[in-house]
């Protein structure tokens, strides 16, 4: 029965990659042995996608979808027959690659390879933290974390970094089963690589458990085993791409195309099913996996027992966990002309909002004293929200994607604002998913001074304002910060990025900075202004004082800032107008790229080059950023 059931899955994928003409049959082809058997080890609720305890299945490998949807079609969740014949078809709920909240059941959108990887270290970190949290009492959280991946994933650098964490934290429910069918598109993995992936492993404190991928019984014992490890688990699965395919099994030429009508029917033949039906599933065979609907019942019924039984105070956690309440954070006052880095204030807000928030957690890549990123008198993960993820910049912030989506935390994560590059596939992803994360940059302009061009960010500013469903903030002060993470807070589906100065900048009346919720406000207000200076972060200070010289010349001279280009974009252009006056002469001031601010200024005074290595305010004068420049500028306009 368990080779009618894997045929059945087989079959469903490769005609809906066959249906679209488009797809990858192969890897789920292969795979499709492990999926039966893991399927009777999962715990889940198809009806009830969101089950806090469920067990956690993540595809790394997101191109092979069809898997996915089969599965999640077979177990009984709200996927149809007709949304499997729909797959790859515009506005269906059965895209190309995985896509987290357009249907149910996808944990993540994995997307690049080796994203999904890190993604279930993330999982598993969460599941870690909330025992801690969580199980003083009972065992409310005793789920598992799968992860699929293959050839692919593990040769991104990015897993590479992931799994190193994982084996320091001894996951122990962390189970990564790995399709090594030593395929990949452009042939045999001998091509590029020839390392041995258990040694590897096993030097990262991982268990290492190699079967047949397809031998049922080898699977199973495997995936029993794997649930009582000590240590997170590799479990080499050694499969066949395509298996099952008549003539074409093993051949890298069904990774991603269509096996073809012809093909495709004489392997159904073959596996004694009907040559001339697509997307058949028989009773005796949809019985089986749909019994994970009755299962999940149980399980979830069980888990609610669990909680009705637990300890008041353990209830009243999972609920403020689940439901967090942002109006309790007492932010800091910071006083007028109080000279202090965005990056110094930050941290106290950091700390602000994590006493009021026990799902507040996160860490740096290894720069906590630099970026303020440390939650004082608070205990390092797993016994407490301090998170230290090394020098891995790109797993870190995968990691925190799977926090933000787990259902109980919120996190964020910070590194010197130049490794956001690092960073930049993982952040995309959560804005591409609409998750609440936040991003820690400091050290944003040519201020950082004596590290050089390769440590000061120039493009990166521009490069995160186009990106779509994504704040950027760059505060001028202490007290704009605070306005700042106010705004970043109450966007639940948006993740926010900070750039922060490492260098001390004056603090303005709190009275004027909370003008800035909707990205950008009037600092500074004159009638019949002729003249309006635009600026953010550090160069606010700037433009202040070039207003005040101007003023002495006998022009008029509003000044603008501008703590979130986003933000402030999707206001009104009546609103736009009356801050930035389009009758006026607008010069923007920034120390990055800035092409951008010419939807509004006249002329920017920005970076057109890298920087240098000297003392920052040497490297401020040195690129222009002067108040005599910035008044040549207005007079020449």
């Amino acid at each position: 029965m368990l080779q009618k059931m894997s045929d059945t899955i087989k079959f469903l994928c490769a005609d809906m990659v066959q249906t679209a003409n488009s797809g990858h049959p192969g890897a789920p082809m292969g795979l499709s042995d492990v999926l039966t058997v893991l399927s009777s080890h999962l715990k889940h609720n198809p009806k009830n996608p969101n089950f806090l305890n469920r067990d956690r299945l993540v595809f790394s490998g997101g191109h092979a979808s069809s898997l996915l949807y089969s599965m999640l079609h077979l177990w009984g969740y709200d996927i149809s027959l007709d949304d499997l014949k729909n797959f790859r078809q515009l506005h269906s709920i059965t895209p190309g690659h995985p896509e987290y909240k357009e249907t149910p059941g996808v944990e993540i959108t994995t997307g690049p390879l080796g994203q999904g990887v890190a993604n279930a270290v993330g999982f598993s970190m969460a599941s870690k933290y909330a025992k801690t949290l969580l199980n003083k009492d009972s065992e409310i959280i005793d789920h598992n974390v799968y992860c699929l991946c293959g050839d692919g994933d593990l040769q991104e650098g990015i897993s590479y970094e992931a799994i190193a964490l994982a084996g320091h934290h001894k996951l122990d429910n962390l189970v990564l089963i790995y399709d090594s069918n030593n395929i990949t598109i452009e042939g045999d993995t001998s091509i590029a690589w020839s390392e041995d992936v258990k040694q590897r492993f096993n030097a990262a404190s991982w268990n290492v458990l190699e079967i047949n991928g397809h031998n049922f019984e080898e699977i199973d014992q495997a995936l029993a085993s794997a649930k009582s490890s000590p240590k997170p688990v590799l479990l080499i699965a050694h499969t066949l791409i395509a298996k099952g395919s008549a003539s074409m099994e093993g051949s890298h030429k069904t990774h991603g195309a269509p096996l073809g009508n012809d093909e495709l029917s004489k392997s159904k033949k073959l596996a004694g099913f009907n040559p001339d039906a697509s997307f058949a599933i028989d009773d005796d065979v949809l019985i089986r996996f749909r019994s994970a609907i009755e299962k999940g019942d149980m399980y979830e019924k069980l888990w609610n027992n669990t909680i009705k039984e637990s300890k008041p105070e353990t209830k009243e956690l999972l609920s403020r966990l689940q439901s967090p309440d942002f109006s309790n954070i007492k932010f800091p006052e910071f006083k007028t002309n109080e000279k202090l880095a965005t990056r110094a204030s930050n941290g106290q807000v950091l700390n602000a909002i994590s006493d009021s928030l026990e799902g507040f957690l996160g860490g740096s890549a290894d720069l906590a004293p630099s970026n303020n990123t440390e939650l004082k008198g608070k205990a390092d993960f797993p016994v407490g929200p301090n998170m230290h993820f090394g020098i891995r910049e790109h797993a870190m912030a995968a990691i925190c994607n799977a926090m933000s989506i787990y259902g109980l935390f919120i996190p964020y994560s910070g590194t010197f604002f130049i490794f956001s590059d690092y960073m930049k596939n993982s952040v995309r992803l959560s804005a591409l998913m609409g998750l609440r994360s936040f991003y820690i940059w400091t050290h944003d302009s040519i201020g950082v001074g004596e590290d050089g061009p390769t440590h000061q960010p120039i493009e990166q500013l521009s490069t995160f304002r186009a990106m779509p469903n994504f704040y950027t903030f760059r505060p001028a002060d202490a007290n704009e910060n605070v306005e700042c993470w106010k705004i970043a807070l109450s966007k639940d589906s948006t993740p926010c990025g900070f750039a922060l100065s490492r260098q001390g900048l004056p603090t303005i009346d709190s009275k004027k900075t909370k003008e800035a919720s909707k990205g950008g406000y009037l600092l500074e207000n004159d009638t019949d202004a002729t003249i309006t200076l635009i600026a953010t972060g550090s160069e606010v200070e700037l433009a202040l004082n070039s207003a005040k010289e101007l003023r002495k010349e006998g022009k008029k001279v509003n000044v603008v800032s501008v703590p979130c280009f986003e933000l402030f974009c999707e206001q009104s252009k009546e609103y736009q107008q009356s801050i930035i006056n389009p009758n006026t002469k607008r010069v923007a001031i920034e120390a990055a790229s800035g092409l951008e601010w010419y939807r509004f200024a006249d002329e920017v005074i920005g970076m057109t080059t890298f920087g240098a290595s000297a003392p920052g305010n040497d490297l401020f004068n040195h690129f222009g950023f002067t108040v005599e420049n910035v008044i040549k500028t207005v007079n020449e306009l």
